[in-house]
């Protein structure tokens, strides 16, 4: 059938709609509120993004399931994503195995640490994110409470029978004997009824049991059992100091926030009970077909709060995502639930840095290609900006002019291919002249030469400046074939030819770190050379009034002591053996250095 008879035969339903290619291949999976309209905007809208054009072109047959709600459609597409992970569909790969805490069901329950769930009855509380969490609760609890670790089936005949011995786990305290009856069965259920509630993360109940227990040894005059006492719930107290505390008031909430670039996304996940932040864990997504945060928020809280059995009826978003009517969907503004979400949203930033340091090391190449793709999109390029050059005026009050160029190859310095410019043609203090004067000059020079052009050049400097760089480009006939902006030092504006309103990169952003790293460069580079030429300057106008003293003597000492201030520092004698003893006494005279009484032998 003719994909347009499909589109047009299409219901205005909620649904899930399938893609495939000529060889009946599922290549997409997606939801919509009205299944017509959103499978149609994808044949009558220009694409930007490459992959969803070839996406497109590749359609041969669409298939499509009606559903009751949108809720329904969103969590069909995320079982189709999951049972059939096709080609252009977002994944949450995640190939861990998570740890869990079991409390076995059994006569006086084991509770240990597990991979593995099984349909036994058992409860099974997690999964944690982290291997190292786990142990420290199992670790709490054993100090807390005796529970045994042995595999007996301890069945009331059995204890009964006394089939099983006390072992060394009791000698030493670690379990109160249940094996041979010292332990009763309510009692230990008691136990593990406190356990699951410190597991759940709420302490008040393990805490108040124990503060009875204490002031109970204590009025029997039985101190050193209350000492014990004290012991465990000091340490019940310290570790419930550990959890990040947000808000008593704040309970049985998932918090989730997104952050995002050109390729790739991070979704943070932060589950809280009892005002207490017990769980963290975020994941990476690759963009397949330029998916907006909402989108893939959405699909995230979807299949996280699955992974991880979370049923909070609640969620904290840092904006509106739909995800139906079985969960509340709030978006704080103030207080500290607006600071929980802004907790996320670092947890997030910091996970995606440490991405970004980890592919760094391993794979710099991909590194580099995600920055460029960044700078692009930023910048508003038409292609990735491999190779910057970036010009730098420098002069005091007109005099000494020079400029600098610099050259920034996949963001980093390529300094051999540094310049500088040494202003021929401009008389005065006139910045805007030295720059078209350094821009004809630098490209002309590259076009006789057959050298390779930059994607970006980088003004130092605002409109002024840049309408001076861009004159000379028209006049080479590289105007539209290269990329320029200018950026202003005061609030690091950056400036595009023809338009009067700057653009405000974010502050943080890689993008702009690059362009403040070119422009300081620039400036070291042309302040460096703009010293040394004033330097040597300032020595020839000293030393040209000397009479006696040639162009010769004053090369010999410009190149042996760089700047005035070094040759009169220099002794007579350093003088002397340079230049001979009748020019270092003119040399010494005038500049005042003293002169040591000639020796007579």
């Amino acid at each position: 059938m003719d994909l347009e008879v499909q589109i047009k035969s299409l219901p205005d339903s909620p649904g899930v709609y399938q893609y495939y290619d000529r060889a009946d291949k599922l290549l997409y999976v997606g939801k919509a509120k009205n299944l017509k309209k959103r499978v149609s905007s994808y044949f009558t809208k220009h694409h930007e993004n490459g992959k969803t054009r070839v996406l497109v072109k590749k359609i041969a047959r669409i298939k499509h399931i009606v559903v009751e709600t949108e809720t329904d459609a969103l969590l069909l597409e995320n079982n189709l994503i999951k049972k059939y992970q096709p080609r252009y569909n977002v994944l949450l790969k995640d190939d861990k195995t998570y740890p869990w805490i079991c409390i076995k069901k059994e006569s006086f329950p084991r509770v240990f640490l597990t991979r593995n769930v099984w349909k036994d009855g058992s409860e099974y509380f997690g999964p944690y994110t982290s291997v190292k969490t786990v142990r420290a609760l199992l670790s709490l609890i054993k100090e807390l409470y005796p529970l045994r670790s042995c595999a007996y089936n301890l069945s009331p005949d059995n204890i009964r029978d006394e089939k099983y011995k006390i072992c060394l786990e009791y000698h030493i305290k670690n379990c109160k004997g249940p094996c041979e009856g010292l332990q009763s069965e309510e009692d230990y259920e008691q136990d593990i009824r406190e356990v699951k509630n410190i597991i759940k993360g709420d302490f008040k109940s393990s805490l108040k049991r124990f503060e009875k227990l204490m002031l109970d040894f204590a009025a029997r005059s039985e101190f050193e059992e209350a000492q014990k006492i004290k012991d465990k719930i000091e340490l019940l107290e310290n570790y419930q100091a550990r959890s990040t505390v947000v808000n008593p008031s704040i309970t049985n909430v998932d918090v989730f926030s997104i952050v995002s670039d050109e390729s790739f996304a991070y979704v943070n996940f932060l589950k809280i009970v009892k005002g207490a932040i017990i769980q963290s864990h975020t994941v990476e997504i690759k963009k397949k077909l330029d998916e907006d945060d909402e989108s893939l928020l959405t699909l995230a809280i979807v299949e996280i709060r699955d992974r991880f059995h979370s049923n909070s009826p609640e969620i904290y978003t840092p904006f509106k995502v739909d995800i139906g009517d079985m969960v509340r969907i709030k978006v704080p503004k103030m207080g500290d639930k607006k600071r929980i979400v802004e907790l996320s949203i670092r947890n997030a930033k910091y996970f995606r840095q440490e991405r970004f340091k980890q592919i760094q090391i391993v794979d710099p190449d991909r590194h580099i290609k995600r920055i460029m793709a960044q700078m692009q999109k930023d910048l508003r390029l038409k292609v990735e900006p491999r190779h910057i050059e970036c010009f730098d005026n420098s002069n005091i009050q007109g005099s000494h002019p020079v400029a600098a160029c610099v050259v920034f190859r996949d963001g980093k310095p390529s300094k051999k291919e540094y310049r500088h410019f040494n202003i021929k043609t401009v008389v005065g203090p006139d910045d805007y002249a030295s720059m078209e004067e350094v821009v004809h000059r630098r490209y002309k020079r590259l076009m006789e030469e057959g050298e390779d052009l930059p994607q970006l050049i980088v003004i130092d400097g605002g409109k002024g400046q840049l309408s001076s760089a861009l004159k000379s480009l028209e006049l080479l006939g590289l105007r539209g074939k290269i990329a320029i902006i200018g950026i202003a030092k005061r609030l690091e504006e950056i400036y595009y030819p023809g338009d009067s309103i700057p653009l405000y990169l974010d502050k943080k952003s890689e993008t702009l770190k690059i362009i403040q790293q070119l422009r300081n460069e620039a400036h070291r580079f042309g302040i460096t050379h703009h010293r040394n030429k004033r330097s040597k300057g300032a020595i020839n106008s000293e030393l040209s009034d000397i009479s006696g003293v040639g162009e010769k003597t004053i090369l010999a000492l410009l190149k042996n002591f760089k700047s005035i201030k070094r040759l009169k520092n220099a002794t007579f004698a350093e003088m002397e053996q340079l230049i001979g003893r009748d020019k270092a006494l003119k040399v010494s005279l005038h500049l005042k250095i003293e002169i040591p009484p000639k020796t007579t032998t």
